[in-house]
């Protein structure tokens, strides 16, 4: 229940951030400013820190283990993630015309009329470039997968207890106060309405998308298998329930695990597959960074093409490796490839953060109900062959 504290925390820090903002002089804003400048000042000094110490012990230990079945359950999961964020993108792009029509965001366009200034900034360089976190990590994963470096190996799982440490104790707990400080100051200056208004809109896109793809993961589980799909999704029910609590497919393992073996898996294929795809799995988390980084970057006055943004969807599915393990952690592992890829500011970044966590425990419920669709899949697929 400490993931709905959490949850509960981002609402009343919203609620009272408007409330606030509403009737504070500019001396209290600014002051609000200061403290949100700093911790993202320091977000954008964690970030590579974090992605090598997600990216590298992920890849590393997906090496491990048992040889082609790896890389075939590995390779479906990596594609339902992929069409899971092609489908948040073309549904973003088709509906966000309509619903966010006529709405922006004037600090995002203009900074020298958006928001209140901080008292004071100070600048917290990273230790390198995210892109060359990014590559760093992939070569010391990649290498640690190939040789087998159990030293290595051991050491970066060590690190990424570290990492997660901060996120879990200090990063998480300041979020309310950060979130608080931004929608404050957005209210402001008159712009917290729209930020709401899209709130609302694209929480209930998000959560539609969710279902609508666990409803074709399990068409196509259910055709392989010659089983109804709706009766494997109440199969699977007491998995998406579980993470809606738990808001981590790591913790949601166990009952994830019972409930794809009623599905008709084989088992040793289960035992194998479910674990690996609580990691891997993220079908439900890039629905959901997709629909909001669309969200926000239209409120921006941006648009973009899938030619533009396939890059990012594909990097994203890789980034997010063992993450979901944390809460929060899918946006974490992604804030490097936002800067990166799509040029995101510290307040887009603040709100990207708060559209996610409003509803991380249906993206959690989303990843690990169709991680009982692909165990399904392979499963079938394995009978075939042999």
């Amino acid at each position: 229940m400490k993931q709905f504290g959490l949850l509960t925390r981002i609402i009343t820090a919203i609620i009272l951030g408007i409330i606030i903002g509403s009737f504070s002089n500019e001396f209290f804003i600014r002051l609000f400013a200061t403290f949100t400048g700093l911790f993202g000042n320091f977000l954008t000094f964690i970030i590579p820190i974090i992605i090598i110490g997600f990216i590298t012990p992920g890849i590393g230990m997906m090496g491990r283990g048992a040889g082609k079945i790896l890389g075939f359950s590995a390779c479906f999961a990596y594609i339902s993630t992929i069409i899971a964020g092609l489908l948040a993108f073309l549904v973003a792009k088709t509906i966000y015309p309509s619903i966010l029509g006529g709405q922006s965001i004037q600090a995002f366009t203009d900074p020298t009329k958006g928001l209140s200034e901080p008292f004071l900034s100070i600048e917290m360089a990273p230790p390198m470039e995210v892109i060359t976190a990014l590559l760093l990590s992939f070569v010391l994963g990649i290498g640690l997968a190939t040789i087998k470096g159990e030293a290595l190996l051991k050491i970066m799982i060590d690190f990424r207890e570290i990492v997660q440490l901060v996120i879990e104790k200090f990063i998480i707990p300041l979020l309310p106060f950060h979130i608080y400080g931004i929608f404050a100051n957005m209210t402001y200056t008159g712009q917290v309405a729209t930020i709401l208004s899209v709130f609302m809109k694209v929480f209930i896109m998000i959560i539609i998308l969710h279902l609508l793809y666990l409803i074709f993961q399990y068409t196509v589980a259910g055709t392989l298998s010659k089983q109804n799909p709706l009766s494997m999704l109440k199969t699977m029910s007491p998995a998406y329930f579980t993470a809606l609590g738990t808001q981590s497919s790591a913790a949601t393992i166990p009952v994830t695990l019972k409930q794809s073996k009623l599905l008709k898996s084989r088992e040793s294929i289960a035992d194998f597959t479910v674990p690996l795809f609580a990691n891997i799995h993220l079908s439900g988390s890039t629905i959901t960074i997709v629909s909001c980084s669309l969200a926000v970057l239209f409120l921006q006055g941006e648009s973009a093409t899938i030619q533009s943004y396939l890059p990012f969807i594909l990097m994203l599915a890789i980034t997010m490796i063992a993450a979901p393990g944390v809460p929060g952690g899918g946006v974490m592992a992604a804030i490097g490839l936002l800067e990166s890829m799509l040029e995101f500011g510290p307040t887009m970044i603040s709100l990207m953060i708060a559209l996610y966590l409003a509803q991380d425990s249906f993206g959690t419920a989303a990843n690990v109900t169709g991680d009982g669709a692909i165990t399904s899949i392979i499963s079938s697929l394995q009978k075939d062959k042999s």
